[in-house]
Formats: C-alpha cells, structure tokens, sequence
C-alpha cells in the first residue's frame, strides 16, 4: 500500500499532529515502507503455531486465596502521632 501528502496529512489531522508542508513526503515513504513490512508479515504461513504471550514460557505464582487482616496492625501504628483503642486517632473535622 502506497501513502500519498493528501493521505498523510489526513492521517496527521485525525492524529491531531501538526506535520509540515514539507515533511509531508518524506513521512508517506516512511509510513508506505511500514506498511509494506505488515504486509509481508502477513504472507507469512502461521498455521499450527500457537498464540503466545511470551518468549519464555512462564506461569503465574500463586498464594493462597485466604482472608487475613495482616497482623500488622502494631507495625503500622507504630509511627502514628496517636493512636486510640488500636486505630489512628484523628483530629474532628465536622462541628
């Protein structure tokens, strides 16, 4: 597929980039060169060749689906500047 100044300077206004007179042809050589590598990707014969994410074949890590509070409740008041029954406690805001 070969791109044209008209079809470039479309795709820069939908793009909402602003493209130069002048740059204009050079960019459709550009983007024509692009377009012609999909193309050959396409040719390419895919059949019995799994889809993949990855090169390397991983799986996830995996922890127990149990609920827990953490226990760190003490860790994390620690360096609170008051705290009142287990909790932050918090200046009143609302009168």
């Amino acid at each position: 597929m070969s791109l044209d100044k008209a079809t470039v300077a479309k795709i820069a206004h939908l793009a909402r980039i602003k493209v130069p007179e002048e740059d204009q042809e050079h960019l459709a050589g550009e983007l024509s060169k692009i377009l012609q590598f999909v193309e050959q990707l396409s040719e390419v014969d895919t059949t019995g060749v799994a889809p993949m994410s990855s090169a390397a074949e991983m799986g996830l890590r995996r922890r127990p689906d149990a609920i827990t509070d953490g226990n760190y409740r003490d860790s994390v008041l620690a360096n609170a500047p008051d705290r009142a029954e287990g909790f932050f406690a918090v200046p009143k805001v609302v009168e």
